[in-house]
């Protein structure tokens, strides 16, 4: 069937896209702009024409960059000096700018002073994206009870009703953590018989003592009355913790003091996210995406959730309301503050024809995603997102500096198109191309007025790392690439860069996902490293996750090791450019069929469910059938790390193959309990899916930059029935 089409000018819009333009957001937008369908289109159109042969030859200079890299791979021995000369040469490295310090203005407090976890949700589901804008507070009770910080051994299995020795060990690690974090000025938390606020201070009765906080200044306020609150705020390193109090509860009626529970600020900021973890290949699946984030900024998104015999109608929580110590109403941010992850400059998407071609989606999201927004950023909606009047979009996948100015040109041209206030959107640099590292500082510099986040990606970026090398010879196992010397100084030199540019205490420096979301006791243990390294947000797969994560920002003072930091400086770039090449590729044949096992059967795991399920993040079984949450990055770097290993003659097409078959019949009876599966291993040769998958590995090389973008959106639109106009 052919697409019904509306034309505007040279646009060809997609009449799904449309619609939802015209009858949804314009209207929306028509209350705080001065702003009406014709200026829109045509306001539209001219940036689409402006800027499109720019993105074209932005996209052009990349294959350029990487046809030059390759050439000299083939023709010469990797030797870092010689290396990076030629990397200079040819204008991959640049000129580094002079010292500056970034200057945006009008920056949340979320963003721009208080460290915590962030959450990556796909915003094409509804439910996801109001969990996710609801996580802001989390209940420690329940994250401890629901996943494995606490052990099932000795009687304290999870089971299907509450088992009391399970929650008498939830409770002694939270009163645990109420010592360490907030702790008395004699005896414990565990001990206390009863709380109350005496004077401007915390009274803590233990037997016939009564304590009080160590640090006064950490009590900020209460719920209820002096003398009986039902909440006691408090707050540490930035953040908030509840003590909930209910003699009459569940919890609450056991527990000496009556604290049913111990909440805690959790996801600080939420990425909301039209990239990586959605599938959206045509306007009715972006359509999807923008409705909600439309609900989002409207603060009316809903959706029913069913909970075993009762539904749920699942809404964006309303502000905290408490008493301070002077006795006034005060509030508390009810939401997570979200920032909007849009597509980069490669894609095109069908969504749009511009004198026939397909749009260029990173083009499409920033025309439209702002609009989306004025309701919030005009500050006429009843839960606000920014109360600084700023859009947050996090802008990823992009090489070098110049990529970096154009998408400050395309989001100036949106802001002047739409009638927004100009520098009213701001920026999120994505540090996961290798260009873009090795350039970081003239990155922001671009940005200078913009610049919100700069992050670490591992997946992406260490896809990117093993295609500009593709050449140079075979990577090491992909177990081992952590430990390698370009990825230390990947990531320090993120972080010190970032400060260097003065980004404490006005934007986020972030670190990546945790990939194991049913396995929060190892997170627990591991993941403060992000906060030791100075990363002021790291981000988390889940609420829960969030929670358990929040308590690494009350262990380590974020803005106190950025400062010391300061004075440590980071890697050389020479560090970055060492590439991960393997010394010694003589590895037995089992270890190489196992990490061909584990590759195949990830790739497959998740390339059926995008293409033919339209789910751009899920948690994949893995071999050992361990939960894992995948989306495009983790992709990229098996499918990149196949190819790299193809190309130098470690394994081979014959091996690959037989590996992809054997692992299709793996992930097929690890769905075979899931309705809407469609088994890969009964037409290998037809099925869309698997065919998909083995492209990405036998294509890798030559695809741009090793993205697998291109190869999942042309299986889905297959599998869709699109075929063009």
């Amino acid at each position: 069937m052919a697409t019904q089409r509306i034309t505007k000018g040279s646009l060809a819009i997609d009449k799904i896209l449309y619609d939802f333009i015209e009858n949804e957001a314009l209207p929306v937008a028509k209350t705080v702009l001065d702003i009406d369908s014709d200026r829109y289109w045509a306001n539209f159109e001219k940036v689409v024409l402006d800027l499109t042969p720019k993105n074209k030859a932005l996209l052009a200079k990349r294959d350029d960059f990487q046809a030059q890299i390759d050439d000299w791979h083939k023709n010469n021995t990797y030797e870092l000096s010689a290396y990076k000369q030629f990397l200079t040469d040819i204008g991959y490295l640049e000129p580094v700018v002079d010292d500056f310090k970034i200057s945006t203005e009008n920056v949340d407090d979320e963003i721009a002073t208080i460290s915590g976890a962030q959450l990556v949700v796909p915003v094409r589901n509804a439910r996801y994206a109001l969990n996710a804008g609801n996580a802001r507070w989390g209940s420690l009770y329940d994250a401890l009870y629901g996943f494995d910080v606490i052990s099932e051994a000795d009687g304290a299995e999870k089971g299907k009703g509450y088992n009391p020795i399970r929650g008498a060990k939830v409770i002694e690690f939270a009163k645990n953590f109420l010592d360490e974090t907030y702790p008395l000025t004699d005896g414990s938390h565990a001990d206390v018989t009863a709380y109350t606020i005496d004077n401007g201070k915390l009274s803590a009765t233990i037997g016939d003592k009564v304590a009080t906080l160590k640090d006064s200044g950490q009590l900020i306020g209460f719920n209820g009355t002096a003398d009986n609150p039902s909440e006691i705020i408090l707050k540490n390193n930035g953040l908030h913790t509840i003590i909930a109090i209910d003699r009459t509860h569940l919890i609450g009626k056991d527990d000496k003091a009556g604290v049913k529970d111990v909440i805690l600020e959790a996801a600080v900021t939420t990425i909301q996210d039209l990239e990586d973890s959605v599938a959206a290949v045509d306007a009715e699946e972006k359509v999807e995406g923008y409705r909600n984030w439309l609900g989002l900024m409207k603060g009316d998104l809903s959706e029913e959730v069913q909970k075993g015999d009762k539904v749920i109608n699942r809404t964006l929580n309303a502000d905290r309301t408490y008493t301070d110590l002077n006795g006034q109403s005060q509030s508390l941010h009810g939401r997570s503050v979200m920032l909007l992850r849009n597509v980069g400059h490669l894609m095109t998407n069908p969504a749009i024809l511009v004198g026939g071609e397909e749009i260029f989606e990173g083009i499409m999201d920033a025309l439209i995603t702002p609009m989306l927004s004025a309701i919030d950023i005009m500050g006429k909606n009843a839960l606000r997102n920014s109360r600084t009047g700023s859009m947050y979009i996090v802008k990823p996948k992009m090489h070098g500096s110049e990529e970096v100015a154009f998408a400050v040109e395309l989001f100036e041209r949106a802001e002047q198109a739409i009638g927004l206030p100009a520098k009213s959107i701001k920026m999120g640099i994505m540090d996961e191309e290798r260009r873009t590292s090795a350039n970081l500082k003239n990155c922001i510099h671009k940005a200078k007025d913009r610049t919100i986040f700069i992050n670490t990606g591992f997946m992406d970026r260490t896809g990117d790392e093993i295609h500009t090398a593709m050449q140079a010879g075979a990577f090491v196992r992909k177990g081992e690439i952590k430990g390698q010397t370009w990825f230390n100084a990947y990531e320090k030199r993120n972080v010190g860069i970032g400060l260097e540019t003065g980004l404490l205490g006005k934007a986020q420096i972030g670190k990546g996902m945790w990939p194991k979301p049913d396995e929060l006791a190892e997170m627990y243990r591991t993941k403060i490293e992000h906060p030791t390294a100075g990363a002021s947000c790291a981000w988390v797969p889940s609420p829960n996750g969030a929670t358990i994560h929040a308590i690494h920002y009350h262990q380590v003072s974020v803005k106190d090791r950025q400062n010391e930091l300061l004075s440590e400086g980071y890697p050389s770039i020479d560090e970055l450019l060492t590439i991960p090449l393997a010394t010694d590729t003589n590895w037995s044949d089992e270890d190489k069929q196992k990490e061909l096992d584990n590759n195949c059967q990830g790739i497959l795991g998740y390339v059926v469910r995008w293409v033919d399920l339209g789910v751009g993040c899920s948690k994949v079984p893995d071999i050992n059938n361990v939960g894992l949450m995948e989306d495009r990055a983790t992709l990229r770097i098996s499918s990149q790390h196949i190819a790299n290993w193809l190309a130098h003659g470690v394994v081979t097409e014959q091996q690959v193959w037989e590996t992809l078959k054997r692992m299709a019949k793996v992930v097929d009876e690890q769905n075979k309990d899931d309705p809407d599966y469609r088994p890969m291993s009964k037409d290998f040769e037809n099925n869309i899916a698997f065919n998909a998958a083995a492209d990405l590995i036998f294509k890798g090389a030559t695809e741009p930059s090793g993205y697998t973008e291109p190869l999942l959106h042309k299986a889905r639109l297959k599998l869709k029935g699109y075929q063009g106009d």
